[in-house]
């Protein structure tokens, strides 16, 4: 049985169904059921179609049923709900994930107790454990070797197992969740993980109750706990957008609950530390290319060719306007300091996911509640370190800085600890100095920041928690059997959660921004183009939308907007803008003009000059570009690279001696492949074929080129050899000469 081809129908099923295409779905449903072995899903199939025909004949009659929207409702829920349950019993036969198997055995022990069905507390596999742990003393806290504590961990087990194997809670988990939040008998880091139970088995089977549960965990329980119990009903929101406005139990409490501010503030810090989970793996492949900086493909273009990106490498014309502020204050260049990486680290950015990435092979993980687990200085794990010669004396320092530090999220501080063990005793010296200083200043900044952030205690947990997550559908061994909530755009800014929790309008304001600072173009673009109607004089917005659709290479679009913004705001950058778009459209005589206007403008920018030259060499007028060039020169006489174009205007022009001064020039610094080609160029011109082809060969066998590549351009640039005078009949016989001699 196909597990995949199950979970993509049952996925277009709710989506129908959100649709209000009530027999697509249906025609669906009938599919699974064939897939199924359970008769009874069968009849209830039947019962649902039937319902359905019969109201749509009343319909079609003009009988009015003042009832029907209710029963439409319940109709809906109906089929997501026989979908769901014979999706599961689909996966739970033919899946062999590790989840069925659990339950499996679950059941397998419930039926040697003698008990099937789980009804009410009492009938619970482990209600002796719970109840024997409820007698014991507040106060009592057992050696972690001892019995009772061993029972303990069994209990936390079953109780976590039980909530997240649940598919559907009735009176027994009610009772359950009761006595965890009001019993006093759980500790913070054990109502934790119970709460990632719930939201884990919400993923997995829809149940309206199972939210309104982590609403009363929001509402009632301790710290730690609470922010856990919000970020998981936010993520099932999220996944379960197209269902629910079918479950008025759970939008209607949302619906109140969002009149509180700082419900919403803290669903707005939970909203943008979901989305900013997007930028991890940008993330981490930018602190790779730190590390292993990647070689720029070459492309046998004019500009590539002369390297003209690279004449001012610190202003490209692909820059973002320097008058545009940034919302949050992020740097653009994520790793250029340690104190830009220290910002990031604030404001929630995952830094270390590459780090650690390689650290989860620990048995550790392999329970899978551990993914879970918040970090707290007396876990087990700690006090295997007490026992380390160079570690114990440190341990109580080593365990209360990695719980105060809020930039490591607690997989990864179990994951540190964990490896701390097998370090050579010089790295683990080392480490408890750092985790000293790591003390110290942690207090500094809580000194700073105690009254400055009224959130920041909320944000901190929350990022930690969202941080543990994104490691578990990433990393774990279990990832296969959940849909990964990070894998797609998380447009949650689109979902009825969103509408219903926040002031839409000043919310999508703040995240575009957001977007387009962290170069989200295509979120930041839909959530501008929102705001359009609302400020139809902002040319800055405008700017935005123009450079959003630039990025996406939709160049028409872009000039549209650049041009909107132009008539508000004339100003340089929109000039180029448009050029540079005209530039990308083929439209070259037009991007010239706006590049002229301005230069009129900003006559002594060098980058608004080179762009000038550029369009020049576009139109082949080597002569005007020559002057634009010569202003580069003479206001940069040190800048090499200037010399390329010029050496090459030259070339073209066939003022092969003019041009054969700027490549001697130029030979003072490193040729490239191209250079050595229109320096080949040049002396088969001047009638030096021997010099031209060792010219070409030291272009291939300086390994920036391949023979393919350098044909190509090579052909790019008969046309032009042919203008200047070499014999056309001489190049098939001189390009076997190259070939030979490479060979």
């Amino acid at each position: 049985m196909d597990s995949a081809k199950i979970i993509q129908q049952h996925k277009r099923l709710c989506n129908l169904v959100s649709e209000k295409k009530i027999k697509q779905s249906l025609d669906i449903l009938a599919d699974m059921i064939t897939s199924s072995s359970s008769g009874d899903l069968r009849d209830e199939y039947e019962n649902i179609v039937m319902t359905y025909r019969n109201m749509l004949t009343y319909t079609i009659e003009g009988i009015e049923d003042p009832e029907r929207n209710k029963i439409y409702l319940k109709l809906a829920q109906s089929i997501l709900g026989l979908s769901d349950r014979i999706r599961q019993d689909i996966l739970s036969h033919y899946s062999g994930w590790n989840t069925y198997w659990v339950k499996q055995q679950t059941e397998k022990e419930m039926k040697m107790s003698g008990k099937t069905i789980v009804e009410t507390v009492d009938d619970l596999m482990f209600k002796s454990e719970l109840d024997e742990w409820l007698k014991l003393s507040n106060e009592i806290n057992p050696d972690p070797e001892s019995e009772i504590s061993r029972k303990h961990k069994h209990l936390i087990k079953n109780i976590f197992n039980h909530l997240w194997l649940t598919d559907y809670y009735g009176e027994a988990e009610n009772s359950l969740i009761d006595i965890i939040l009001n019993s006093g008998k759980f500790r913070w880091y054990e109502a934790s993980i119970f709460t990632s139970a719930i939201t884990l088995s919400s993923f997995r089977t829809w149940q309206s109750a199972k939210l309104l549960h982590l609403i009363t965990i929001y509402n009632l329980g301790q710290k730690q706990v609470r922010e856990r119990a919000l970020s998981g009903l936010i993520l099932n929101l999220h996944y379960y957008n197209d269902r629910i406005l079918l479950y008025p139990e759970v939008t209607e409490v949302i619906h109140k609950m969002s009149h509180d501010s700082k419900f919403r503030e803290q669903c707005m810090i939970i909203v943008l530390q979901i989305i900013r989970s997007r930028e991890t793996e940008k993330l981490g492949k930018k602190l790779h290319d730190e590390i292993l900086p990647q070689v720029a493909k070459l492309k046998p273009r004019i500009e590539e060719k002369l390297d003209l990106d690279n004449i001012l490498p610190s202003e490209k014309n692909e820059e973002k306007n320097p008058n545009w502020s940034q919302v949050f204050n992020d740097s653009e260049e994520i790793f250029k300091t340690m104190e830009e990486l220290t910002k990031l680290q604030m404001e929630g950015a995952d830094v270390y996911m590459t780090a650690f990435a390689n650290m989860k092979h620990f048995d550790f993980f392999k329970d899978f509640q551990n993914w879970f687990i918040p970090f707290y200085p007396d876990h087990e794990t700690v006090n295997e370190i007490y026992r380390d010669e160079i570690l114990g004396p440190g341990t109580n320092e080593l365990a209360e800085a990695l719980y105060k530090t809020p930039f490591i999220c607690n997989s990864d501080k179990y994951s540190l600890l964990l490896n701390l063990k097998y370090l050579p005793s010089a790295q683990k010296s080392m480490m408890l100095k750092v985790f000293r200083m790591e003390l110290d200043g942690l207090q500094e900044i809580n000194d700073e920041n105690s009254d400055t952030d009224p959130y920041r205690s909320f944000r901190t947990i929350v990022t930690q928690y969202l941080q543990d997550i994104y490691r578990f559908f990433k990393l774990s061994p279990y990832k296969k059997e959940f849909e990964d909530l990070f894998a797609g755009k998380l447009d949650i800014y689109n979902s009825e959660f969103f509408r219903m929790t926040c002031n839409a309008s000043e919310a999508e304001a703040g995240l575009a921004d957001y977007f387009f600072s962290k170069d989200f173009y295509s979120d930041a673009l839909s959530l501008f183009l929102k705001q359009v109607n609302d400020r139809p004089s902002d040319a800055q917005l405008y700017e935005k939308i123009g450079y959003c659709y630039q990025k996406s290479a939709v160049y028409e679009d872009a000039l549209r907007y650049y041009r909107r913004a132009e008539l508000i705001d004339r100003k340089p950058w929109t000039l180029k803008k448009i050029g540079l778009c005209l530039r990308r459209l083929g439209r070259n005589e037009e991007a010239l003009e706006y590049y002229l206007q301005a230069c009129d403008m900003e006559p002594e920018n060098i980058h608004t000059v080179i762009m000038t030259a550029l369009c020049y060499l576009d139109l082949k007028n080597y002569e005007q570009a020559l002057k634009y060039y010569f202003r580069v020169e003479y206001n940069e006489p040190d800048n090499l690279k200037i010399l390329r174009p010029i050496a090459y205007c030259y070339f073209v022009l066939g003022r092969f001696d003019d041009s054969e001064k700027y490549y001697d020039r130029l030979s003072a610094g490193k040729l490239n492949a191209h250079d050595m080609i229109n320096k080949g160029h040049l002396a088969l011109c001047k009638g030096n074929k021997k010099e031209a082809v060792d010219l070409y060969r030291q272009s291939i066998i300086s390994g920036e080129l391949s023979e393919e590549q350098f044909m190509a351009i090579f052909a790019e640039d008969k046309g032009i050899l042919v203008s200047l005078g070499v014999n056309p009949d001489d190049l098939p016989i001189l390009l076997d000469y190259l070939l030979f001699s490479i060979g």
